[in-house]
């Protein structure tokens, strides 16, 4: 495995592999859960939304930053994190890692790399996320086994 730094000609493949990691969780557990109306206003155009978004994820200059990793020259993963100096906190904004590579601990290399990094920039804490529901427990996982705790919080959506 060889983790690098995000070049322009891996926005395809990374917005791609966003998109192919989280429809299971929209479309399966998300949409399900909330209904129509509510997914249609919360996340109704989530492939569009990632498709902006991970356009937007590694911008060095606003300390944004994305890393690779590749395994046999394919692109297996990815991290995002950004910075805030002032409050010497990092920021993991997406982790995604292709599902024939997961259980093989690249989620785990790609966050110490990520960590390592924002450590080097001055950060002290990190803060990442992730759902409560059955399709993000392994992020879960993943979280808590590198020292990561979990702050409980509940979100609550109704139809009006």
């Amino acid at each position: 495995m060889l983790i690098r730094s995000y070049v322009q000609a891996d926005l395809t493949r990374l917005t791609e592999l966003t998109i192919e990691t989280f429809r299971p969780f929209y479309e399966e557990s998300f949409r399900p859960l909330v209904g129509e109306t509510i997914f249609a206003n919360q996340h109704g155009n989530w492939r569009d939304d990632y498709r902006k978004q991970v356009a937007g994820l590694h911008e060095p200059a606003q300390d944004k930053h994305v890393a690779v990793a590749e395994v046999d020259r394919v692109v297996a993963g990815y991290v995002a994190w950004s910075i805030d100096s002032v409050r010497r906190n990092g920021s993991i904004t997406i982790l995604a890692v292709a599902a024939d590579h997961r259980r093989d601990n690249l989620g785990t290399a790609l966050c110490e790399h990520a960590f390592d990094a924002m450590r080097q920039h001055g950060a002290e804490v990190v803060e990442i996320g992730t759902g409560g529901d059955d399709f993000h427990a392994p992020a879960r996982a993943l979280y808590e086994s590198l020292g990561c705790v979990q702050l409980p919080v509940a979100v609550y959506y109704r139809k009006l």
